[in-house]
């Protein structure tokens, strides 16, 4: 048994048509840092599309490595959902299909420090019927008009990982 893993990199998302989180590079003092930065008030989205090869059974998790632009303390809520489709046996239409059920976690910025990079797990148990080597959609998004998303500022995405088991 193995974890597959699909590493998700800031440059490789892909807009929503509105609300689309800002492409920003720090410079930083000795190297820079390159994130999507996400609202505080406005839920922004973005999308990734990742093949699952090998894939065997059982939920997906998203890792979320993440830092506070500006604040120190408060709760950021992240959110996902998945679309599956089965190339050469869905009949579905690529551009129709709906998204299952999105899961959320909320983590809390563990303070003092405003740039902090912090880690998160995201459960995905809402699979859509995945199968391996389906073509999956991921919606990502910073939750940030549910009431428990109380961190002021940006909260910019570093990168993640998307894991799964091949049995």
């Amino acid at each position: 048994m193995a974890t597959i893993k699909i590493p998700l990199d800031p440059r490789d998302a892909v807009p929503a048509a509105s609300n689309f989180p800002t492409l920003d590079v720090v410079a930083g003092s000795n190297f820079p840092v390159l994130g999507l930065d996400f609202d505080a008030t406005t839920e922004e989205t973005c999308y990734f599309r990742v093949r699952l090869a090998s894939y065997g059974s059982g939920n997906l998790t998203l890792t979320i490595d993440w830092y506070a632009d500006t604040a120190s303390s408060g709760d950021v809520i992240w959110g996902a959902a998945i679309a599956a489709i089965t190339p050469n046996a869905d009949s579905q239409d690529v551009e129709t299909k709906a998204f299952a059920t999105a899961q959320i976690v909320t983590d809390t910025h563990l303070g003092t420090t405003g740039q902090r990079v912090h880690s998160v797990d995201l459960p995905i148990t809402n699979l859509d019927s995945v199968a391996a080597d389906d073509e999956v959609w991921i919606k990502f998004y910073r939750d940030a008009d549910a009431g428990g998303d109380t961190m002021t500022g940006d909260a910019t995405f570093l990168g993640g990982q998307l894991s799964y088991s091949d049995t």
